[in-house]
């Protein structure tokens, strides 16, 4: 009996001791700097010769919040066997494939240097201390070992990546490398900052930056997070861009629907407290039947919205709706779904749903033609804004919204 005792008492202090340790030393908040929504990605999209096997691929992204300790995420989400990363490193970009060595870092997990990636699962790597400026463009390279048939990773990079043979992740430049505007596997980078919150931006190909120019990073979230730092109030504060080109609401078209990854993409991204819908325009732009199918259609984006208004109030974040662009003059625009389209913004405008209004129909649609976007702001396609749009979109966001 005493030595039961004994023991009882043993482990109630070794569970006292752990119970203190764990309350001295809370564990660290993250909250995401730059992300990018997976999807699988297609067959035309899939990396050139040489391939990412036993090679070395090198992405450049911007991030938006700066801090001095960061994660990164990787994933093999679609991948039907283990992904290898033979290695991963991470630097400051200079601007083409050039790094500055002084700031290149190899990343570990759980302590090794490598890492296999299981079908259909993403791993972090280990936090590293490492000073991260805000709006900086960050280089993460990897070396990889087999890969998948199936390749995960996210077509509209707008960025320039660059594929070289063999191991070269610590290298300075990549001269002889092939470059194209996809990623692959790269899905965020996390920092501790203490007191910040992050911003998801969910939508489809103008959100992903369709119509912003390469390697020059202002498609609109990007803009928002420029004006976000530029205001000490909002200083705090991440966007992520979980835009997907081509992407639906209600059906999978390119990449999973916004239904199905709205708790992948959204409610499960480190520090969110806000969101921003604007997505839709690709339901209506397929909808099928004349006007019954149609509106149809804007019925099942509201009620779309309406439960992803349910699941982030669940979580006790603010989600803001953005109204739906015009697009006559676009390839699939017809007046039955343009009177959806109104349906929808009519129902965003007045229903008081979501928590506040970005009014993008009203900012960049032509006075005297009410049904196309003002030629100040389009492509030339009618259907994504150009540079000087997106820089309308961000700028036509209220940053009061974020200030509560």
């Amino acid at each position: 009996m005493l030595r039961f005792r004994t023991a009882f008492f043993l482990l109630g202090a070794v569970a006292l001791l752990t119970a203190c340790r764990s309350h001295s030393q809370p564990s660290e908040a993250w909250v995401g700097t730059w992300a990018t929504a997976p999807q699988l990605v297609e067959p035309h999209n899939l990396p050139p010769p040489p391939g990412l096997a036993g090679n070395t691929l090198r992405q450049v992204v911007r991030v938006s919040l700066g801090g001095r300790r960061l994660r990164v995420r990787f994933s093999n989400a679609y991948g039907s066997s283990p992904l290898v990363l033979k290695a991963a490193h991470l630097a400051q970009s200079l601007g083409g494939s050039a790094i500055d060595p002084a700031t290149d870092r190899a990343l570990t997990f759980n302590g090794q240097t490598s890492v296999s990636i299981p079908a259909g699962e993403h791993v972090v790597s280990d936090p590293i201390d490492y000073p991260l400026q805000p709006l900086s463009n960050i280089a993460i390279t990897l070396h990889f070992g087999t890969v998948p048939a199936e390749i995960t990773g996210h077509p509209g990079s707008r960025t320039t990546s660059y594929l070289q043979s063999g191991s070269a992740v610590d290298a300075r430049e990549m001269p002889e490398a092939v470059t194209f505007e996809r990623w692959y596997v790269i899905h965020a980078i996390d920092v501790v900052a203490p007191g910040a919150a992050a911003v998801v931006t969910l939508g489809n190909s103008i959100t992903d930056g369709r119509g912003s120019g390469t390697n020059k990073q202002n498609r609109w979230p990007d803009e928002l997070a420029r004006r976000l730092q530029a205001d000490p109030q909002t200083r705090h504060i991440a966007v992520l861009n979980m835009g997907i080109g081509g992407n639906c609401v209600l059906r999978q078209c390119l990449g999973p629907s916004a239904l199905e990854r709205f708790t992948r993409d959204v409610l499960d991204q480190p520090g969110v407290r806000w969101v921003i819908v604007f997505e839709g325009i690709n339901d209506i732009g397929g909808a099928m039947g004349g006007l019954e199918g149609a509106l149809a259609v804007a019925d099942s984006l509201i009620a779309a919205y309406r439960w992803m208004i349910e699941q982030a109030h669940n979580r006790g974040l603010r989600i803001y709706g953005a109204t739906l662009l015009p697009f006559e003059g676009a390839f699939y625009y017809t007046p039955e779904r343009e009177l959806a389209r109104q349906r929808v913004n009519a129902w965003i405008r007045s229903s008081n749903a979501f928590d506040g209004i970005i009014d993008l129909d009203a900012a960049l649609r032509d006075p005297e033609h009410p049904s196309r976007l003002h030629p100040n702001w389009d492509s030339g396609d009618h259907l994504h804004p150009n540079e000087a749009g997106h820089r309308r979109i961000a700028e036509t966001v209220d940053l009061r919204l974020f200030m509560d």
